[in-house]
């Protein structure tokens, strides 16, 4: 599972042209605590990845993929068209209606508490339809 969420991030990260340091550890940092290998994490830079398997996730891993997503892209301070749109494409592709961004986007900080977490996953499951 964490290998999927791994290559969601780095399509996202590598849409500007560049992956920031601040992207790549963040990424790596997520690797690792998923308990995916150094070596494997960093082939996974180089590459664009098609045909991610999203089917079989539980809502908690829903929610933890977008919410991941949304962090890698408020993390360098730049918000690009492009990277909102694939993270409204990702968003409808795990279940959620494309205007959980908009909760997203206003809610979702690089650190968060737990306690932030739950209450915004209570906001997002009303998007939720599978």
């Amino acid at each position: 599972m964490a290998l999927s969420q791994l290559k969601l991030l780095v399509n996202l990260a590598r849409i500007d042209g560049d992956i920031a340091d601040r992207e790549r550890k963040y990424i790596t940092t997520i690797g690792l605590a998923n308990g995916v290998p150094m070596e494997d994490i960093v082939s996974l830079f180089n590459q664009d990845h098609e045909n991610i398997g999203l089917m079989h996730l539980t809502n908690n891993e829903k929610f933890d993929y977008i919410v991941s997503l949304v962090q890698l892209m408020k993390i360098d301070e730049r918000l690009y068209q492009e990277e909102i749109k694939y993270c409204s494409e990702v968003a409808a592709r795990l279940g959620y209606d494309q205007t959980v961004m908009f909760d997203l986007m206003l809610h979702v900080r690089e650190e968060m508490q737990r306690n932030e977490l739950q209450a915004l996953k209570k906001i997002t499951e009303k998007y939720l339809s599978k």
